[in-house]
This record gives C-alpha cells, structure tokens and sequence, in this order.
C-alpha cells in the first residue's frame, strides 16, 4: 500500500483547510481525565486527526498501534529524514561498520532499565531482531542478516553482503522490546494494553476518547519538562481547528483557515510547514509490462511534464504550502548535493512552457487535430487520472491540471474512486495516470526512493501486484546502478555521485513519475505555552504530531514557557 494510515491523516488537513471554524467547541467525553487545554503548563494536548474512539494497542509492531513508538519503546539511535544531521544516540551509543560493510557494531548504554525496573540489556537487542527474522511478516524493514550479544552492552549484526545502506532501518526504525516480557508475546496478534518500555514516558489513563502519556522519572535521559502528554479523539478535521480557535490544543497537523497566517488567526500559536513528499503524476508507464494508453509515450509524460503551471497549481489547489520540485526527484531542500550537475534544469519550471511540451508531442509523431487535440495512429491524446474521491486538494490540483493541458493539446479527465478502489488500481496497474506523493526512506537520502520506485525488482506485469514499483518501470542501467548504491557506503560520495548520474539522466528523460511540487505539511504549535519547537533553522525532528519516533523528541525537548 502507497499510502499509511498517517500519511492519509496528513493529506486529509489540505482537503478541509477552506472549512470556517465554528464559534465553539464541544470535546464530549474528556473531561473525565482532566481538561483537555486546562491551566497545567506542564501538560501538552496533542490532536492527530483521530475520529472515532481509540482502541487500547501499543504493540509498536501491530499495523493498528496507536502510540508509543518512541515514546514508550525507544530504538538504538534516532534516525529522521527531515535533516542530515549525524544519528542521535538512544539505546545504543555509537556503531561502526567494517570496511567490507558485513559487521555493524552497535555500543549499548548501561544505565538503562525497562519500566518495570528490570536491566536492560544486549540481549533485548538479540531478542528483538530475532524476533523480526522469525516473524517476516513484521519484519517491515527487511532485515535479513544475524545479530550477536558480545558482551552486556554490545551486539554485532552480520551480513552475506555489504549492507551500508541497511542501518537506518537497524539503527532508527527498530523499536526494541523488553525480552523478559515479549518471550511470551506473538507479536502479530497481541494487544498491549500494558507496555514496558526504555522511553521518556510510560501509559497514564487510558479511555475511549483520551489517554494519556506520563513523565517516566526513572529516564535514562531525565524525567522530561513536558510531564503529560494528552492525545484527544474529536469528531474530524473541523473539530480540530475549533479545538485550536479555543486554544484548547497545543499541537495537531490539522486544517485551519487561513493557513499561512497561523500566528495571527490564532494569538499564541505558530505555524510551521515542511516540504514533505513529492507530488507526481504516477503513470503506468511501461507498455512491455501491459500497461495502456498514450502515458506509456515518454514524449507525452515529457509534455505533460513542461505544460503545467505550478505556480496557479500551487495557489489553488495547494494554499500555498507546495514548494518546488526537482525532475530527478531528490529533495530541493536536504537532498541538493546529490542531484546531477549533467541535469540541465535541477528544478522544475513553475510556468507553464506549452512550446517545449508540443515540440516534445510533434517529434514524437503526434499531430493536432481541428479539435486542438493532439493524435497519433487515430488515438487520440487523452488520458485519465485517478484521485481519491474526498481528496479535494488533490482534485483541485487535476481539474486545474485538465484546463492547462488543454493548451498543449492533452485531453486530460479525472476519475475518482474509493480509497480501497484507487489502490487496487494503482497496484495491479489497471490505470493510466494517478496523483499521489512518494514517500521518503528513514534518512534523507535519494537512494530509497529510487530503489523503492524505480527497482525492477519491485514491480512486474499489469495484473499482478506492486506495492511500490507501481509505474512498472524497468530499466537495466537504473537496476544496475542501485545495485551498486546497496554494496556502497552511504559516505562515499565520490563512489555513489555516479550512479545517482546514472538514474537521474535516465528518470528525468523517461518520467515514470511526473513532477508536480513538493507537498508541504503543516502543523500549528502553541509556542506561547512551550519553547523548544522545532524551526525551519533548527529541524531536529519532523514536527507532524502524528509522526513517530519524531514526535517523541520533540516531546523531550518542550519546556513551558518561562521555566
């Protein structure tokens, strides 16, 4: 599946950002457990975008968890895209690969105990691993090498291969279990309601519409300033900017009117935006594999690509959040330094150039027709996209795009579906175009998404399903190349420049995945009752309320204002 449940959270604030907040707020079913906004200034309310009750699950390997993976269960090191910084010591204290990138060594701390007050230990790490290898089907991270305690605080992870770019995944994204508790668990089927972990907080009250997360006074790191942490259920997204017109939230990633003037609509509280994710046009693109229609043309990808005016998409469809997108996909704001300096246009073009794309259409073979429509071999130039139906920015966004194209000659019509419909398509390859963003990999590094979306091994014929490789795009030089990223240390930069020269001069001719912006996702913080939040100059965690382990350190960075 493309798309998480939190990533679909996330979408959802730009579908309703034009609702009007009404002129007050109800929050039913809280007060039971204190006063969601109360006059604690130690106490931090927290809204995901959760409708609905919540149902009592800190398994952190269960699809339906609800909350504390890094607040509760802490990995080895903490490992974020949003920023290129070293990773943060945790569980583990430092590691090294050998020169041949077969043996990570992972130092642990030693002053570390689980909740319940017992050690913790390398054999947690051992147990938690072997856990993964045992149970592949919570073995997300693909982990496929072995694990050895070396001592109480050291364990050694072994590989059949140059494995450098495996330890974001080893390093951040491996929540580590309590071994003396867990041997007893199946962690496919069981539900935590009482969870023991190493983190900053453990589980207060818990209740349908609320609970809560306490200050752990036993952290190893210090018992954090921000003592309880309050997740709220409220009735959808117009319920949560209400709840911030009241200021009786102090974080959500939410809709609010009037989105880029937070500070002012809001007194006490800040916006902040993050470019997040590339929005593309996915195409089905390789007609080797069965895939249909004009799309499966570079030249028409290359056309559609120059006709669009991002700067009118951006402002009507977008609010203004959306930012600038590069051709060859890596992000213009961490991922600068590896985009290929053969690329003649690093970043996409926010005017429309309806030239260049009828140029690309005329050479190609297609001819406009008296209609202005552009044709070839009696097809004509016209082409569906698909789009979640309640997805409103996103159909704003493709009703915009079918009026611009108009002007370089491409019939563009929408369709829209279901959510469970539009992803059934999108993986068997049953469509021709379809709006969706790429997701990132655990650092910032252009690697994980070429290999995600652009492996052949990752893909295959229409009719059969692809969770990632969805454009069922193939091509040799591209596999060869991340082939060579996967053995290559990820600090070799002389050794991986290369390849991403490789991929890009071929993605950025071919365009699988049409550019369209980079989505930016905003989140509004109350910063008149605690400092600490991360900026735009000081990005230490991704400040999306929903995002874990991100949103754990930023929960241990707070203080209330004035202490």
């Amino acid at each position: 599946m493309l798309l998480s449940t939190k990533r679909r959270r996330a979408r959802a604030w730009i579908a309703a950002a034009s609702l009007t907040a009404a002129a007050s707020l109800t929050l039913a079913g809280c007060t039971s457990s204190g006063a969601p906004g109360g006059s604690d200034a130690t106490t931090l309310v927290a809204y995901t975008g959760q409708a609905g009750d919540y149902q009592i699950n800190f398994n952190p390997y269960s699809p339906s968890q609800i909350g504390g993976i890094g607040t509760i269960y802490e990995s080895l090191f903490f490992v974020t895209n949003v920023n290129t910084n070293e990773y943060k010591p945790l569980l583990g204290t430092e590691y090294s690969w050998n020169d041949a990138g077969t043996e990570l060594t992972v130092g642990l701390r030693d002053d570390v105990t689980w909740s319940d007050g017992e050690p913790f230990t390398a054999d947690d790490v051992v147990f938690t691993f072997q856990m993964l290898l045992d149970t592949p089907s919570i073995n997300n991270s693909g982990f496929d090498g072995t694990v050895e305690a070396t001592g109480d605080h050291e364990v050694v992870f072994r590989f059949d291969y140059p494995a450098f770019v495996n330890d974001p995944a080893i390093l951040g994204r491996t929540p580590i279990v309590p071994a003396h508790l867990w041997k007893d668990i199946d962690p496919t089927t069981n539900v935590i309601a009482e969870p023991v972990g190493t983190g900053p907080y453990t589980l207060g009250d818990f209740k349908a519409q609320a609970f809560t997360l306490s200050a752990n006074p036993d952290y190893w790191g210090g018992e954090p300033a921000v003592k309880t942490v309050r997740y709220l259920s409220l009735s959808g997204n117009t319920a949560g900017a209400d709840a911030l017109a009241a200021g009786t939230i102090d974080w959500q990633t939410g809709p609010v009117p009037n989105i880029q003037k937070v500070s002012e609509t809001y007194p006490g509280y800040s916006g902040v935006t993050i470019a997040a994710n590339q929005i593309t046009l996915i195409t089905c693109s390789n007609a080797d594999l069965g895939c249909v229609g004009p799309q499966t043309d570079p030249a028409v990808r290359r056309a559609i690509y120059a006709a669009l005016n991002r700067d009118q998409l951006n402002s009507l469809a977008f609010q203004g959040t959306a930012s600038e997108i590069s051709p060859t996909l890596a992000l213009p704001t961490t991922q600068t330094d590896w985009i290929s300096s053969s690329i003649a246009e690093p970043i996409a073009p926010n005017s429309p150039d309806v030239a260049a794309a009828t140029a690309e259409l005329e050479a190609a073979g297609w001819t406009r027709g008296a209609d202005g429509v552009y044709a070839k071999n009696g097809e004509p130039l016209a082409v569906t996209v698909e789009v979640v139906t309640g997805w409103t920015d996103y159909i704003t966004a493709v009703d915009t795009m079918s009026q611009q194209l108009k002007e370089a000659g491409i019939e563009l019509r929408v369709a829209q579906s279901s959510w469970n419909e539009w992803t059934d398509k999108q993986t068997k390859g049953n469509f021709q175009l379809s709006i969706n963003s790429l997701g990132q990999g655990a650092v910032s590094d252009p690697y994980y998404l070429y290999d995600k979306y652009f492996n052949s091994a990752f893909t295959g014929p229409v009719g059969d399903v692809a969770s990632q490789n969805v454009a069922r795009f193939s091509n040799p030089e591209v596999d060869a190349a991340l082939a060579v990223l996967k053995v290559t240390d990820r600090k070799d930069a002389a050794a991986r420049q290369p390849q991403f020269d490789s991929i890009q001069a071929i993605i950025t001719e071919d365009m699988p995945y049409i550019p369209v912006l980079t989505g930016g996702t905003s989140s509004q913080i109350h910063t008149d009752k605690f400092e600490g939040w991360p900026t735009q100059d000081d990005l230490y965690a991704f400040p999306a309320v929903w995002a874990s382990p991100d949103n754990a350190e930023v929960f241990k960075a707070l203080k209330p204002r004035g202490e």
